[in-house]
Parts: structure tokens; C-alpha cells; sequence
């Protein structure tokens, strides 16, 4: 890795292991976009700028200026100069005028990384990483911005951010401050994103890029359900192993916008940023504002190369739990088992039969506080309910200890029921508009953590009920979306700040619950897979994927998610048939199976299990701790989707050294008249031999001609493959 300037042609270049991302000054003042993909070493690539063709720069044709602008090829395009694509940045004066027009000031190149004040983002050390700053500037407004890149060693990642400066003496109003922008002529893209809703979240979506502007965005005050801070452009042919992806994923968990739009001149502009729908914020003279981060990444190598980048860049800079390399406990919660009845003995009847099994951690869930029997109350009264949980907390965890498992607990530290002892002590705390019905959504109303006292408030209380026991996992719930947005912290023009300060008061408690209780075990979930982002994996080793824990509905939904997060975030439960959501059954065995990618748990009530389901789950946990480290360490690779082939879905997981491999198939539908299927497998050494079930194969015929399945005249069937390098041979069971 390494980062230039050379000076003489005013040509930035950043260079990671096999990619460069190219910056011009052009005309002593505009920062231009000139490259990005396949590594360059330090050539002259100015020539990329188109500088010989009209309407040239406006120092030598003014006149044009205008055209210039709606043209070039920008690094960080802004309103009112006459760029008409979409803008990243847009600064309202005190007057009410829109417009900027930044002038490149100086640069710096420094060893390590900045830490972005009071926001998630990746880190790195002097010896891993570098960052580049320019520094530009607006004398009209005393504007000054740094645009921020940092680059990893032996990642093909570029991360990049944005600090605005007021140095003037004046206010004026941030409008809209996305991170990135991505100018390119246009290849016949894709764009590529993720899509859902509620219990289907982050389904794959691959569509032509026309012209106009195709954008991915929430302002719920969540990265949501439906759509996902993360796009993609990627060339038509583009598979898992081949084609170009340009990728961009936002480290933030409020409302964001990723957007392409292609213009007149056939070049494609990607941003992404905070969503600028009411969005706006006052910067006084010397304050400062950070964009959240996003990360860039080019791969000559289809998804599948974009995939592990993320995966790896994740793990080494981004997530910062105890647990990341550790084993995490295999749980039971009791939801879908009880719902809001139950008591400590039903509690410690679940733990007692689990314990028996090898389940290490009941998690007791939402029903166990104030006088919540229903989700119609309670959210804020942060104390046990000793009528459901005779003796205490600390009796009841103390029993669950003697079994020799942990204790977890459920919250939604941002919510707060209107019927709560909070509420008619605080009801200003709620976030609402003065006059308007307060939108309830689940009976609930949203706490307004832009304020710091309903934050502290709030943490206490909690932290209170983690003191009182031996409590080693927390589930961070949020359940519904934000609306009716308005504090009675903020003024008449800072409204436009709620959502972001909200999201910093989210980010500032979660920091503040890993550094009181450092060996917490945080998991966080916002009604299934809401916030399932990059922001949240900051904070918490692990999220909820879905409440949606139908074996068949999770294999597209976990396939969307490890498109970008590694599996080991993934929260993957084995639930009870019929299936609580969908309604389907499927085999005991598959449930586990699909269940393995990621963190493992079970989510039923395991008295209730027949003697032989008891027995699937023995073999199930026995499979967990032989396979874990693999699949929480290894590469991801993906070999066939059911999403698209309608039949069949398979992926599979290689250990960094190419030892050792684990290949998932599932059977989804049976086929008339078939024959059995041969799956090429990847990311082995082609010149080791590796085998499973007795047969000897060499990588090379695995990857090229393919491992076989057997052809199974039944539905929803599933196996686990483990391929060894050496002499050790493990059979292959079909369930």
C-alpha cells in the first residue's frame, strides 16, 4: 500500500495491494476524479481528465464554466455552481443561499487512521494503514472540508469520509453532506443492492442502470428492513468469480441515501451518504461536522473477491468484541417458546432440559420488566417484575449458574411505552411534535436520545439490572421505525439535527455499556434484521439476521447478508416446526444446518422436543464445536443459489491455510426424473489432494469438473460436506 503526489502533474494516487484510485487538481482549484480499479503503478494518467476537449477548464473558456461543472468528473460535487447531477454537498448561507464551490488548499499524508468523534468506523495502526487528507476550502462562506482515504495493508479497500469546518464568522446550514462519490463513464452497469422487508430482509436485487437516478434509501431512523446502505455497480456478465464490482457499504445505522444516476454524457455517478430528507444542521463559527465513514472497494474478480474483502476488513478493523475469535456460547432464548408467559420456573424448566443437551446460555426475553404481560406497556421501566420472577433476578440467575450455563437479558433501551411509569414521569422525553397525534407504532413511542439526560437516564437503569446479577449477554432491541420527528431539546433551527443526534445517542450508549461491562456479550437486533449494518458490528460482534428463522426463508436472507457482513455475525437460530412465521416444515436437520452459518442457537421450547429431536440436537451441538473456528475464521464462498436456480442452494467455507473445507447443500425441491449434481467447488489448492467420505480427490477436479451430490427424491434436505487436506477422512451424512 502506498499513497502519492506528484506534484508536477497535481495527480493524487492511492494505491492498495492490486487497486488504484486516482485525484487531479485541475486548474489550480477542483479536485477531479481520474480512476479507480486494477492497480497502476505511478504513471501519468492526467490524461484521463479529457482536459484537450470542450468546454475545457474555466480558466482558459469561463464562459463554459457552467459546463465544466456539469461534466467533470468531480471527487466531491456540490449545489449551485452548475453541477446538475446529484450533489454530496449542499451549505445554505444565513441569507438562504445554496451554493459552494470548494478550492483545493493542501494535502497530508500520514501513517494510521483518525478516529471519527462519537461515530463508528474502521481502525488501523501506523504499521497497517494510511490515511490522505485534502484540505479545500470556500472563502465566501469560511468553509473548509477534509476529504479523508484510508487504505489497509494486504486489503483492496478504501475508506472515506468527510469533516466540515466552519472557519468564518458566521453560521451556516449543512443541507446535505454524503461521504463518498464514485464518478465513472458508464460499461452497461448493473446496480446491485439489497431489498426486503420485515422477515425477508437483504434479498439480492441486480438491475440495468438506466438514465435518470436509481437510488437505495431509508429515512425510517434505521438502515431498515426494506432497503440497506449498501450498492453496488457491477459489469452485465458478473458472476461470483468474474467481472468487475464497484462497491460501496455505509458504516452508519440511521437514514442513509446510496444512489447512481446517469447523465446525458453516459458517465454514472454512486454517492452515499446521510439521507438529506430532513436532514439540516447548524454549524456555528468553529465548529465541525463528521460525515459517518463508507468503504470503497473495486474487484476484477466478481463478488465473490468483493465478498471476502469485506469479510476480512471487517474482522481485522471494524469489529472490536472480546468474542470476535472466540467461540461464542451456544444459546436458548425463550421467545418463541412463551412469548410474554412465563415465570422463573418455566425459565429454569427450559434451562434444566437444555443444560442436559450442551445449550451453555438461556436468554431470557422481552416480558421480564415493570408490569409487561403484553407489548402494550412498561418499555422504560427498566426493574424487575418480581411477580413473574419470584425471588429476584440474582436467584434466578444463580439457579441457571448451578446448571452451568450463562444468563442473558433482552432490552429496548430506546423505547418507551405511553403506558409506563417513565412516561407520566417524562412524557416530554418521547420524541413529538407539539400538536400533533404522536405516531405509536407496536404500542411504543421513541425515546429522544439526541438528549443526553434521557441517555444517562436511561443507561443507569439498565446498568443497574446488569450489576445486580451475573448477566453475560444483552440483546439491544428497536422495534419500530422513527416519525412525528421533534425534540423539545432543539431549536426551531436545529429540528433538522434530531435524527442524526438521535443516532450519536445510540452510538455513545452502546460504547458506554462495552467499556462498563467489557465481557458483555452484546447482540443487536431492531425487529429482526432492521439494523443489521456496519455501525451496529462496532459495537456488538453479532446482530439478529431476521426473526425469521424458517430454514428455507433464511437461506436467501443469510445469503444478502454475507453478500457484505461475515457469517459469524450472523444471528441463526434452529426454531420449532411448524414455523412461527411461514407456516413450513422442514427437517430437524436442516434447521441446524442452515443454523451453523453464523452464530447458532435455538429458539423453541426444548420440553417439548421428542426424544429423537433431543438426540438431533446433541448431534447438532457436537457439529458446532467441531466446525465453528472454521466457519467463524475461514473464507466465505458462495456456490449456487437457490434464489436463482430455484432448485438447490450451496455454499462453503475454506480455512486460511486451504487444509480444510465445509460445504452446506440444501435439496430445496425435488425434481422429476433427476440425476444427481455435480457442484465445482472453490477456494481450495488445486494441487492438494483432499478427502471426504473415503474418495480421494485432487483440488483441482474438485474446483474444475466438481464434487457430487447425491439426487434425493424429497424436499428441503440438507448435508454437510467436510473436506481434509491429510489422511483423516469424515463421512458425509445425508439428513
Amino acid at each position: 500500500m502506498k499513497i502519492v503526489f506528484n506534484e508536477k502533474n497535481k495527480v493524487f494516487l492511492i494505491h492498495t495491494d492490486h487497486t488504484t484510485y486516482g485525484i487531479a487538481v485541475v486548474d489550480d482549484k477542483y479536485l477531479a476524479h481520474l480512476y479507480y480499479g486494477k492497480r497502476l503503478e505511478d504513471a501519468d494518467i492526467r490524461y484521463l481528465l479529457r482536459e484537450d476537449e470542450a468546454p475545457f477548464v474555466p480558466s482558459k473558456n469561463k464562459r463554459e464554466k457552467g459546463s465544466f461543472h456539469d461534466s467533470t468528473f468531480m471527487e466531491y460535487p456540490e449545489t449551485g455552481m452548475g453541477d446538475y447531477r446529484e450533489s454530496a454537498l449542499c451549505i445554505r448561507s444565513e441569507e438562504g443561499y445554496r451554493a459552494s464551490e470548494l478550492a483545493y488548499e493542501n494535502y497530508e499524508i500520514i501513517n494510521g487512521k483518525p478516529e471519527l468523534s462519537g461515530l463508528p468506523a474502521t481502525w488501523g495502526c501506523e504499521s497497517d494503514c494510511m490515511t490522505l487528507k485534502i484540505y479545500a476550502g470556500d472563502k465566501v462562506l469560511g468553509l473548509q472540508i477534509i476529504l479523508m482515504y484510508s487504505i489497509f495493508e494486504g486489503l483492496d479497500v478504501i475508506t472515506r469520509s468527510v469533516i466540515v469546518k466552519n472557519r468564518g464568522d458566521r453560521p451556516f446550514y449543512l443541507e446535505k453532506v454524503l461521504s463518498a462519490c464514485l464518478d465513472m463513464d458508464d460499461r452497461n452497469f448493473e446496480v446491485t443492492g439489497l431489498f426486503g422487508s420485515w422477515a425477508r430482509e437483504r434479498h439480492v436485487q441486480r438491475m440495468p442502470v438506466g438514465y435518470g437516478r436509481q437510488n437505495i434509501a431509508s429515512f425510517r431512523g434505521v438502515s431498515s428492513h426494506q432497503e440497506h446502505p449498501f450498492i453496488a455497480l457491477n459489469t452485465p456478465e458478473t458472476t461470483q468469480d468474474t467481472g468487475e464490482v464497484y462497491a460501496m457499504n455505509f458504516i452508519y445505522s440511521g437514514n442513509f441515501i446510496a444512489q447512481v444516476e446517469k447523465n446525458q454524457f453516459d458517465s454514472l455517478r454512486m454517492l452515499v451518504g446521510i439521507h438529506p430528507e430532513g436532514f439540516t444542521w447548524k454549524l456555528n463559527p468553529g465548529e465541525i461536522f463528521t460525515a459517518p465513514e463508507v468503504v470503497l472497494i473495486y474487484s476484477d474478480e466478481g463478488f465473490g473477491k468483493m465478498t471476502r474483502t469485506f469479510h476480512n476488513l471487517y474482522r481485522i478493523h471494524l469489529i472490536r468484541s472480546p468474542y470476535l475469535h472466540k467461540k461464542r456460547p451456544i444459546l436458548i432464548n425463550n421467545w418463541e417458546a412463551t412469548y410474554f408467559d412465563f415465570d422463573e420456573e418455566k425459565l429454569l424448566d427450559i434451562a434444566k432440559d437444555a443444560a442436559v443437551l450442551g445449550i451453555e446460555m438461556i436468554v431470557m426475553d422481552d416480558g421480564w420488566f415493570g408490569k409487561r404481560n403484553l407489548d402494550d406497556s412498561s418499555l422504560g421501566d427498566w426493574y424487575v417484575n418480581e411477580e413473574k420472577i419470584r425471588g429476584g433476578l440474582n436467584n434466578l440467575v444463580e439457579e441457571v449458574k448451578k446448571l452451568g450455563m450463562k444468563f442473558g437479558i433482552w432490552i429496548e433501551p430506546e423505547m418507551i411505552s405511553p403506558d409506563s411509569e417513565l412516561y407520566k414521569a417524562h412524557p416530554d422525553w418521547a420524541i413529538q411534535i407539539p400538536g400533533r397525534d404522536t405516531t405509536q407504532s407496536r404500542a411504543q413511542y421513541v425515546l429522544d436520545f439526541s438528549r443526553e439526560e434521557v441517555v444517562d437516564s436511561i443507561y443507569e437503569m439498565i446498568a443497574s439490572v446488569l450489576r445486580s446479577a451475573d448477566i453475560s449477554y444483552v440483546k439491544w432491541d428497536m422495534n419500530r421505525q422513527l416519525a412525528t420527528m421533534g425534540s423539545f431539546a432543539l431549536e426551531s433551527d436545529r429540528q433538522g439535527e434530531l435524527c442524526h443526534r438521535y443516532m450519536l445517542g445510540v452510538y455513545r450508549m452502546q460504547e458506554r455499556l462495552i467499556t462498563d461491562f467489557p465481557y458483555l456479550l452484546l447482540e443487536n437486533c431492531s425487529g429482526g434484521g432492521a439494523r443489521f449494518d456496519a455501525g451496529m458490528l462496532y459495537y456488538s460482534p453479532q446482530i439478529w439476521c431476521s426473526d425469521d428463522t424458517d430454514a428455507i426463508e433464511r437461506l436467501a436472507i443469510q445469503e444478502g447478508t454475507a453478500l457484505v457482513y461475515p457469517v459469524s455475525t450472523m444471528g441463526t437460530h434452529v426454531s420449532i416446526c411448524p414455523n412461527h412465521t411461514v407456516g413450513r416444515t422442514t427437517p430437524f436437520e436442516t434447521r441446524g444446518h442452515v443454523a451453523l452459518l453464523g452464530t447458532f442457537g435455538y429458539e423453541l421450547d426444548i420440553t417439548k422436543l421428542s426424544v429423537e429431536e433431543k438426540k438431533i440436537v446433541k448431534k447438532q451441538i457436537q457439529e458446532y464445536h467441531k466446525y465453528n473456528k472454521l466457519i467463524r475464521e475461514g473464507d466465505y464462498y458462495r456456490l449456487a443459489s437457490y434464489r436463482e436456480n430455484g432448485y438447490y442452494d450451496s455454499w462453503m467455507i475454506v480455512d486460511k491455510d486451504k487444509k480444510k473445507a465445509l460445504i452446506f447443500y440444501v435439496h430445496v425441491r425435488a425434481r422429476a426424473n433427476g440425476k444427481s449434481r455435480f457442484m465445482r467447488l472453490k477456494g481450495l489448492d488445486g494441487n492438494k489432494k483432499y478427502v471426504t467420505d473415503g474418495t480421494e480427490y485432487s483440488g483441482a477436479a474438485l474446483m474444475q469438473a466438481g464434487l457430487r451430490m447425491p439426487s434425493v427424491q424429497a424436499d428441503y434436505k440438507s448435508c454437510l460436506i467436510e473436506l481434509l487436506e491429510a489422511e483423516d477422512d469424515e463421512n458425509m451424512a445425508w439428513s
